[in-house]
């Protein structure tokens, strides 16, 4: 039955299209749940139409039909909001979210691909705390022990926690344009590091991602070298801690100079 199926050209053509229209019509279902944001209490159907570029008519349908499993409420005014089945999702999410199985195959990765130490900081107080950590392969290499508070004010991921912390002035002002920032002695002498930020939901601030290694080893000009990649990890950090919600919807640059706070 299934051989006969197969080579009847009109059932193929019709089950594929029925697969593709199946398909779009989920995506444009999740693309209408990824249009509300954080401060988003409701929307009307011409700003979820605007927000998805869906015309209204296909917004409704699709709206409707979310609202009957719960996960869209349709208001007396006709704004819609988010129901209680995505509240539940979340609730799901953060219940089983291993915040080191996200950010330790990325540090992995980029130790692998700079030779050198990764870390993961965020920012507790006045200090920056070590969250995560993958050691290098060399021999000589800096040490820090995971779960440790430093000096936001010393060292590459210090200033630039301090930098997308809305921090005035130099060196800040600089790091939000160039999207990085590298230290070279700054908090232990003979040591050099390369940072870039973290960003979730909404561009707010998760905390900071470094390499770390000998001067000897890491002088200006091969911290330069290396701060594409870093840049290029702490976007693939954000992508996953964000949930490919909001940030995939406008590619980081390579730079972050388009920083949005």
């Amino acid at each position: 039955m299934i051989e006969s199926m197969a080579k009847d050209p009109e059932i193929t053509a019709e089950a594929a299209d029925e697969s593709t229209n199946g398909v779009a019509a989920v995506l444009r279902a999740l693309h209408i749940l990824e249009a509300f944001g954080g401060d988003d209490v409701h929307l009307s159907l011409a700003e979820l139409s605007r927000r998805t570029a869906l015309n209204k008519t296909t917004v409704l349908r699709i709206a409707r039909t979310l609202a009957k499993k719960h996960y869209l409420v349709q208001r007396d005014d006709g704004d819609w909001r988010l129901g209680r089945a995505t509240g539940w999702l979340g609730a799901c999410y953060q219940a089983t979210f291993d915040v080191h199985e996200i950010v330790e195959p990325v540090l992995r990765e980029l130790t692998i691909e700079t030779g050198e130490s990764a870390s993961f900081y965020v920012r507790e107080g006045n200090q920056r705390t070590c969250l995560a950590r993958v050691d290098g392969p060399q021999t000589i290499r800096h040490h820090v022990r995971v779960g440790i508070g430093l000096p936001l004010e010393l060292g590459a991921p210090g200033r630039v926690i301090l930098a997308f912390s809305d921090e005035a002035g130099e060196p800040y002002e600089e790091i939000r344009k160039r999207g990085y920032h590298l230290s070279m002695g700054e908090r232990e002498p003979e040591v050099s590091s390369v940072s870039a930020p973290i960003f979730g939901l909404d561009w707010k601030l998760l905390g900071s991602i470094c390499i770390s290694g000998p001067t000897a080893r890491l002088p200006k000009t091969r911290l330069l070298e290396l701060a594409q990649t870093v840049i290029h990890a702490a976007n693939q950090l954000s992508y996953s801690l964000a949930g490919n919600a909001k940030l995939a919807k406008v590619k980081l640059p390579d730079s972050i100079a388009t920083w949005h706070p």
